[in-house]
């Protein structure tokens, strides 16, 4: 692991921030509802993996591109997940924007606005060699698909 500024990692930040920006002025009704009885131990992990996730795709160098190599398809699929991440986005702001949308699922990926950036986050954990980020998106994926599966099977 070798610190130094990730420009991948704010690449992907973005792809995960814009996005959810506009969710702020297009969130489904009820949603807050659902908010008041998350699971608060979800809610910590949750917390936890987005503070982390957020400093350590930015702090450690090993995330940029680097000569091909079959570590390369790690990078690949991960950005593929992104990619999908924001496809789902343009689904679910084109839809209704109802509860069900907000937690459909996409290509058979279940919660796919909580799973896949989880899942993306593991994959470039994996391409940069780096075990901390790598925990930060375990940490992300049990507090923010746990609360979306919550949340669907609340709705349901």
């Amino acid at each position: 692991m070798h610190f130094g500024f990730s420009y991948v990692g704010l690449i992907f930040l973005v792809m995960l921030m814009v996005p959810n920006l506009l969710w702020t002025k297009c969130q489904p009704e009820g949603y807050k509802d659902y908010v008041n009885r998350e699971n608060k131990i979800l809610l910590a992990f949750e917390r936890i993996g987005e503070a982390l996730v957020t400093v350590l795709v930015l702090i450690f160098r090993d995330f940029n591109l680097s000569p091909l190599s079959p570590w390369s398809l790690w990078l690949a699929g991960s950005f593929l997940l992104m990619v999908l991440y924001e496809v789902w986005w343009v689904r679910y702001f084109r839809s209704k924007r109802t509860m069900a949308d907000f937690y459909s699922g996409i290509l058979g990926i279940p919660v796919a606005g909580a799973s896949l950036p989880a899942l993306a986050c593991l994959l470039l954990a994996v391409y940069g060699k780096n075990p901390l980020l790598f925990a930060a998106g375990v940490f992300l994926g049990i507090g923010h698909i746990g609360i979306h599966l919550g949340h669907r099977k609340e709705m349901q």
